[in-house]
């Protein structure tokens, strides 16, 4: 069973709009008029229900991670393109910790942070995870021929793509195409941290 994650944003002094929620909503519903689709065309091509879609689009259901690759996918835009802000366009952009956008499971084993800025949909995107011991997060298929180049900074992971099985340790790193199945396992007592480049064609 997929572990549902679900989009928040963690903030030290909770700024207005530091939810990701409102954005998401707004994104949905830009770029399903953009493509000219309907809610049911858009509930039949991602397999989220009508209904799903538009308490998303609405602001009233925060959507897990897993329906939000799926709608991505039925949109043919970008994973990021859903939680992207519409910014003006600087030479450099400051990433604060504490202001940092976060999906998490809800047992709250597993966390990824985003580190770059969500000014725009990007082909390229950077996160940091972490697995808690003992923790387990199961990966829907990404879109055809998005890939992941992961490396471990502590502790370990049991990765397994599709039916192959990989053991990761501090400072080993792998590359891997993610349009199948993948599943993170940390097999130890301390803290995984992992840095993921994810790359979509």
């Amino acid at each position: 069973m997929t572990t549902p994650l679900t989009v928040h944003a963690v903030s030290a002094d909770r700024e207005p709009g530091s939810d990701l929620t409102p954005v998401v909503a707004a994104n949905l519903k830009r770029h399903r008029v953009k493509r000219g689709l309907s809610l049911e065309r858009l509930a039949r091509a991602s397999g989220v229900s009508r209904a799903m879609l538009g308490q998303i689009e609405l602001g009233q259901s925060t959507p897990t991670i897993n329906v939000l690759w799926r709608i991505a996918q039925a949109l043919h835009v970008p994973f990021s393109a859903l939680i992207s802000h519409q910014e003006r366009a600087t030479s450099a952009v400051l990433l604060k910790r504490e202001r940092g956008k976060i999906l998490t499971s809800r047992d709250g084993s597993f966390s990824s942070r985003a580190l770059f800025p969500f000014d725009e949909p990007r082909k390229v995107e950077f996160y940091e995870l972490t697995l808690a011991p003992h923790g387990v997060e199961r990966a829907d298929p990404h879109p055809t021929g998005t890939t992941e180049n992961l490396v471990v900074t502590a502790g370990a992971v049991e990765l397994e793509v599709a039916s192959e099985r990989y053991v990761l340790t501090q400072g080993d790193a792998i590359h891997f195409e993610a349009d199948a199945p993948h599943t993170y396992v940390n097999p130890g007592d301390v803290e995984t941290v992992m840095y993921l480049v994810m790359t979509y064609v």
